[in-house]
């Protein structure tokens, strides 16, 4: 499994959400750039960025995010506010491993099969859920679509992977948002990385036990040092012990 050390960017800064509010940002006093590196010393083969101001629409933070990719040293999955196939394009120029794409997919479901042909493992597709509905537009509306109907419809196109987060739930509750993505993740044969689950190592080692999941975003847990990228990554690499089956 593989753990995702997470920055979410808002005017500069990193930044934590409660429930997708994203009017409502919990401000971390750390150097991104410092802390990206500290996240491949730390071993990490991945990190994940999400820029609050593209998601919300109102700016952008793409020097930073530049400056984190060239930083890290390690592959950096980027998600927020993907809106054209050109943008998509620019940013896989500029070196992202991986770009997730969220309120596109509902909208142009074509374009999003035709950019995960153009650049197979390069796309993620994120799925946020609030009452058992996929929301679009930064988690600020509400679709027609059920998670399991949505994800089903992406079933033919090489995606890298899915990300699923459960709004209604918050870390605090990630027993009910785990439910929700361990159902998601048996219905797909897409590999499926949580998110909003982790708030210690011992969620970690859950995690490594639910079947297709294949990795998990941890973002506020790092950053409030709750979770040890060290140790996370440690138990994430240690294979499972068998679990017997009961008749």
């Amino acid at each position: 499994m593989i753990i995702y050390p997470t920055l979410e960017l808002f005017n500069g800064k990193c930044v934590s959400l409660t429930r997708g509010r994203l009017d409502e940002p919990v401000i971390w006093h750390v150097d991104p750039i410092e802390t990206a590196r500290g996240f491949a010393e730390a071993g990490a083969e991945w990190m994940h960025v999400t820029d609050i101001n593209a998601l919300r629409g109102d700016g952008d933070n793409n020097d930073l995010t530049l400056e984190i990719i060239r930083a890290a040293g390690i592959p950096v999955q980027l998600g927020g506010g993907f809106r054209s196939r050109d943008q998509v394009a620019r940013w896989v120029d500029h070196g992202v491993g991986r770009v997730v794409i969220g309120t596109m997919a509902a909208h142009d479901p074509d374009l999003l099969r035709a950019l995960a042909k153009q650049f197979p493992d390069q796309i993620t597709l994120a799925v946020d859920i609030f009452e058992g509905a996929v929301m679009t537009d930064g988690w600020r509306s509400r679709s027609s679509f059920t998670p399991e109907a949505y994800v089903a419809a992406f079933d033919d196109a090489p995606l890298a992977g899915i990300i699923v987060t459960d709004i209604d739930s918050d870390i605090a509750e990630r027993d009910a948002s785990l439910s929700v993505i361990t159902a998601l993740a048996a219905s797909t044969r897409h590999p499926v990385i949580a998110r909003g689950t982790v708030a210690s190592v011992d969620d970690v080692a859950r995690l490594a036990y639910v079947p297709n999941i294949a990795g998990t975003l941890i973002g506020r847990a790092l950053l409030s040092k709750d979770v040890d990228l060290a140790k996370a990554l440690m138990v994430a690499q240690t294979g499972t012990e068998p679990v017997a089956e009961f008749q």
